[in-house]
């Protein structure tokens, strides 16, 4: 208790002091504590980014094989990346093949020329030139459809919503189909005023599509874009629901590609032209190249380009060149190789050809460079960090990287 003395001087008495000493030293105990949780936070925090750090900047040279499966051999099978894993497709039918190289669906099917798109957890398989249309999921067929007319392509949004060209005498159609195969539109254009179908791409929603046709006016090429909205504005646009389109002269574009959502590539014979479309098309962007290529590839994250390298010094050199989504050059990367596939996705870009594969990560940095004792067919990042399944003629192996001291 506090006592006032005659000269008005306050004393505290003993068992205040000590209440006071007390309070202060509960304070300092929860500053400590405070700062002693803040520190092991950050010490967390920066060993979780050395590892990922760690992770990214570290290479491979050998592999440990994880799980292998026997597959039967046949030179016509193609395989397409679907859900975390892969399709395998034939003229025969179409097999859904795990992490573990094992085979957890087959269907049969009669595609005498098939062609194959996915996305996501959700694939399309057509027969080219036919009318059958098969729709799987990760689960198995959901839905096979006849087209009225033959079939020119075919594409799919990720929640399963497909698109085809449809082709007769002298009209074609792009028609939009439910994973049901029910129709939800139907698109004519003539063959005379439009052109032929060259390719079509589908947004992840479904609600977007954007086409490129093929012109020969007299001996002039010509080539058409056009954009259509299926969602409220397209509604409001006009009747056959177009937004937007662009005409090239002297330029060829065999493909057309939406990256992300809300943005397209066009990969023509002389650049690439990214254009934003939230709901019309506007143009973001180009990425120029010069001299012929031998191959295009795309992610959400980049475009690129692969051409001969004339400085290389052999028949096999090559040259990679990347470019962001507002078509400026991220970087490029010299190889000798004679590849036949390539792969991209987010954080990669995977390399294969006769029993070589090389991946390359989107900073262009060397991952990895290996030689196998088989001929590759296939190969896709697991759902597993530094796993992949490779598939080779006779069987389908997860592997594992790894680092060996040479």
């Amino acid at each position: 208790m506090a006592e006032r003395t005659s000269d008005n001087v306050i004393h505290v008495s003993g068992s205040e002091e000590v209440r006071e000493q007390n309070i202060r030293r509960a304070k300092e105990g929860r500053k400590f504590r405070v700062n002693t949780t803040l520190i092991i936070i950050v010490l967390i925090l920066l060993v979780i980014g050395g590892v990922y750090i760690y992770s990214q900047i570290r290479t491979f040279n050998a592999i440990k094989v994880v799980k292998s499966s026997e597959t039967i051999y046949e030179a016509n099978a193609e395989y397409l990346e679907f859900g975390e894993n892969l399709l395998r497709y034939t003229p025969d039918g179409v097999s859904y093949i795990d992490s573990n190289g094992d085979t957890v669906w087959t269907s049969g099917n009669d595609f005498k020329v098939p062609i194959a798109e996915s996305s996501g957890n959700y694939a399309v398989v057509a027969d080219k030139g036919g009318n059958l249309v098969a729709v799987f999921g990760v689960e198995g067929q959901i839905s096979t459809v006849n087209m009225p007319y033959s079939i020119c392509d075919i594409d799919v949004a990720k929640q399963g919503a497909f698109a085809a060209i449809l082709e007769s005498d002298e009209t074609n159609f792009i028609n939009m189909y439910d994973k049901n195969g029910k129709i939800i539109y139907e698109m004519q254009t003539s063959i005379d005023k439009s052109g032929y179908p060259m390719d079509i791409s589908v947004s992840d929603d479904g609600k977007k599509l954007f086409t490129s046709y093929f012109k020969l006016d007299g001996v002039n090429i010509k080539n058409n874009l056009t954009a259509y909205n299926f969602g409220e504005v397209g509604q409001n646009e006009n009747a056959d629901r177009m937004v937007g389109g662009y005409s090239f002269e002297e330029e060829y574009i065999p493909k057309v590609e939406f990256v992300t959502n809300d943005i397209v590539a066009a990969f023509s014979d002389k650049e690439i032209i990214l254009y934003n479309m939230k709901e019309k098309p506007s143009e973001r962007g180009r990425a120029e190249y010069g001299g012929d290529i031998s191959s295009i590839f795309y992610s959400s994250e980049y475009i690129g380009i692969i051409k001969p390298d004339s400085d290389g010094g052999s028949s096999t050199s090559y040259k990679m060149v990347v470019f962001d989504l507002s078509g400026k050059q991220s970087f490029e990367y010299a190889f000798s190789m004679d590849y036949d596939r390539i792969y991209a996705d987010e954080n990669e870009i995977i390399i294969t050809g006769s029993n070589q594969c090389l991946i390359i990560e989107k900073g262009g940095r060397t991952r990895f460079s290996y030689t196998f004792d088989n001929m590759v067919k296939s190969m896709i990042p697991s759902s597993k960090t530094n796993e992949y399944i490779v598939t080779f003629e006779n069987k389908t192996e997860t592997i594992r990287l790894k680092t060996e001291d040479k």
